[in-house]
């Protein structure tokens, strides 16, 4: 017997536990926002600086445009090759597009903007003055240009170029200064309220923990307190189980003792009374026949009902005790009941039983030979069996019996049934004495086996403690011819001794 905690109702969870888990979900759901907001915080960051490094990177690169123009102006100055005014030409092109990407990455700094318009202006002015200068070589040749050179303001205007391309570097460097400032107090606020969202993340779980170590606290003092029920419980029940038994086997062995003094009650008082009665009868009849022979008849009737009282008290005796097993042994008794089973039956009953099987004490002989019968009787009733075989031999210390027929078998489970009264009767004779019964299907799967192991001397090598009675030989005074087998009485036959014999297709099969 067992108890269980399962139940078929399954409780809800408790509010605040519903409430700590909402809680915990809501506390990872405002760090997830959190991440995703300091990411998108570390790439704008990124973005910026990769547009600072853009704009000094093309504001250099315009400045160096112009002075190339301006080194190969002066190179076909010098040597008058056509060759050297090629980056002249090229940077109109390349200074324009570097202003309009530099407008679109300054768009959303108004004073940035303004400083790009003045560079503009500049550099066109500078390329102004180049192009003047080179149309004035072209007319008037190097002399013009040299006093054009001494009256024209190119080194203030590449002057003015220069620091406008500082000025801007510079506002740009203070522009990403600032929004790293900003962008690093707003990365602490961010750090600080994730330190915050994770302390209260730590605290929900501790309460969680607290929650499950309670519970599992609880269910393991709930556990122990069930198995220590089950423990009690079960021992209770194996108790009580081991009492029933012994209380079993104590009434068998009570009922035997108790069926021997009947019979030897009945065999001794009541058998001399009836012999007493009958010798009466005879001298009285012996007297009465001459001069009174119908009251000698009547008493020759009662002489004869005398005669079959005695042999109703030979079968009670017989079934209360079998004689042949205290005055033949063992294996006559045997021999003689599956002779007279074979009778009744009709089925061919064999017994192959070993002689040194009367060397058993009283209580096995018994014990045996009532685990025979019940056999032999549940075979006759169930088994619709042609053929019994009874072997019975001793091996060493002892006795191994088994009861083979050729039926239609018995259910494995047979012996667990409430009213399997007769094998259960079967194994507790032979539990009585220390030993064990096995039924089971036979040879092949075809019919029922009864196996039995019975101890010839209980644990250390002493015999099994039993006083069975002594019962005189029936009294010859009564002079009547013998009986016919009647109920269960076994008729005395001469003592008989069987070799051991192994039955046929039962080789090897004994277990």
């Amino acid at each position: 017997m067992y108890f269980t905690t399962d139940s078929a109702l399954k409780p809800g969870l408790p509010f605040y536990k519903t409430v700590l888990c909402l809680v915990c979900v809501l506390v990872l759901i405002v760090n997830g926002f959190s991440l995703a907001h300091n990411l998108q915080s570390l790439k704008g960051a990124n973005e910026l600086q990769s547009q600072s490094a853009r704009v000094g990177e093309k504001v250099q690169y315009l400045n160096v445009l112009v002075m190339d123009a301006e080194a190969s102006l002066r190179g076909y100055f010098l040597s008058g090759s056509e060759s050297y005014l090629g980056p002249m030409r090229t940077a109109r092109a390349e200074i324009d597009a570097q202003f309009s990407e530099l407008r679109l990455l300054l768009a959303d700094s108004p004073a940035q903007l303004k400083n790009l318009d003045q560079l503009r202006t500049l550099v066109n002015r500078k390329l102004a003055g180049m192009d003047q200068a080179l149309e004035v070589y072209r007319v008037g040749g190097l002399r013009d240009i040299v006093k054009v050179a001494e009256t024209a303001d190119s080194k203030s205007v590449m002057d003015e170029i220069r620091l406008l391309v500082v000025i801007i570097a510079r506002e740009q460097h203070d522009l990403l200064a600032a929004r790293g400032a900003a962008f690093y107090k707003q990365y602490q606020n961010a750090v600080i309220l994730g330190i915050g969202i994770n302390l209260v993340a730590i605290l929900v779980i501790l309460l969680f923990y607290r929650l499950i170590r309670h519970s599992f606290f609880s269910r393991v003092v709930a556990q122990r307190a069930l198995q220590n029920a089950n423990d009690t419980l079960e021992s209770t029940v194996a108790l009580r189980t081991e009492q029933l038994s012994v209380l079993s086997r104590h009434l068998i062995s009570v009922s035997e003792e108790e069926k021997a003094r009947l019979a030897r009650e009945l065999h001794d008082e009541m058998g001399a009374n009836l012999t007493a009665i009958s010798i009466d009868l005879n001298a009285v009849t012996d007297q009465l026949r001459p001069d009174h022979a119908a009251l000698a008849a009547m008493l020759e009737r009662a002489r004869a009902t005398l005669v079959d009282t005695v042999q109703l008290k030979r079968r009670i005796v017989e079934n209360l005790r079998p004689s042949l097993l205290d005055n033949l042994g063992l294996a006559a008794a045997l021999h003689s009941y599956c002779i007279e089973y074979a009778q009744l039956t009709g089925l061919d009953c064999e017994s192959l039983v070993d002689g040194e099987v009367d060397a058993a004490g009283p209580m096995h002989a018994i014990a045996v030979f009532r685990i025979v019968q019940e056999a032999l009787n549940n075979v006759a009733k169930y088994a619709g069996a042609r053929h019994v075989i009874v072997h019975l031999v001793r091996e060493g210390d002892a006795l191994l019996l088994e009861v083979v027929d050729d039926g239609v078998g018995i259910a494995l489970d047979a012996a667990r049934q409430p009213k399997s009264h007769g094998l259960l009767g079967m194994r507790e004779r032979a539990l009585l004495l220390g030993g064990s019964l096995c039924v089971k299907r036979g040879v092949n799967d075809v019919g029922t086996c009864v196996e039995a192991t019975i101890p010839l001397y209980g644990p250390g090598g002493a015999a099994m403690p039993y006083s069975a009675p002594d019962l005189p030989a029936p009294p010859e005074s009564i002079n009547a011819p013998p009986h016919p087998p009647a109920g269960d009485h076994i008729p005395s036959l001469p003592p008989c001794s069987t070799h051991p014999h192994t039955p046929q297709d039962l080789d090897g099969q004994l277990r």
